[in-house]
Formats: C-alpha cells, sequence, structure tokens
C-alpha cells in the first residue's frame, strides 16, 4: 500500500509530540538526562534509591563525605555522575550498599548531632 501524505491532518502533531519527547530525554536514545533518585528519612537512617539501567555492579563507584553522595557509573549506553546533597548529615563509615536489577540502595546512619562542649 501506497502512502498518500498529501493529507495528514497528524502529521505536524506527530512531529511535535517527537520533538517534546526528544526534549524532555536530551535526545538521548530513550534515557532522561538525570538520574531517578528517591530519598527515603527513616529515623536514625537516610536511605537512597537510584535507577542505573544497564549498569553492572562492578562499574559503580560511590564516594560520600557525609553530607553528599557521588554516584559514579558507567553502562553501554550512559554514564552516571551524580552528586546528591544528602538532607542531613550521615556517618559515612556506616554506608552499606546493594545493587540488583539496575536499582542501587545505598543506607546511612544518620550523624550524632553537633556535642556540647563544657566550658571549665
Amino acid at each position: 500500500m501506497v502512502r498518500d501524505d498529501r493529507d495528514d491532518p497528524f502529521d505536524n502533531i506527530f512531529d511535535e509530540i517527537e520533538r517534546m519527547m526528544n526534549d524532555m530525554t536530551g535526545g538521548d536514545a530513550g534515557f532522561a538526562s538525570e538520574t531517578h533518585i528517591d530519598m527515603y528519612d527513616e529515623g536514625s537512617t537516610l536511605r537512597l534509591v537510584a535507577d542505573l539501567p544497564g549498569v553492572d555492579k562492578d562499574a559503580i563507584d560511590l564516594k560520600c563525605d557525609g553530607e553528599t553522595l557521588t554516584i559514579s557509573a558507567a553502562g553501554d549506553r550512559r554514564e552516571y555522575d551524580e552528586r546528591i546533597r544528602l538532607p542531613a548529615r550521615v556517618d559515612e563509615h556506616s554506608a552499606s550498599a546493594t545493587f540488583n536489577n539496575g536499582v542501587l540502595q545505598v543506607t546511612f546512619d544518620r550523624a550524632e548531632d553537633s556535642a556540647a562542649i563544657d566550658v571549665e
């Protein structure tokens, strides 16, 4: 069947939808420009969940200074380099991380509040 494009009333609409999708995704083969990260405040702990599709566990590098978590990873189609400012100070030495099916979970214990200083 031969298509006749002369009177296609939807042609401009489809072009506009494609343009908007490319704007939203950065035109990067279906990946958004930012990594999807959720943060959960669980009282004495802080938990971050990040979607890293297409990444192998061995390609993930995590660093934390107690205030900022840096996630660096590389997959076949995308590189991730995210710096996440944590909502509370954490004990970076308490960190534990798991990675399963493209989902990274990092858990931290909250750091103790500032210590009072006795004046003598």
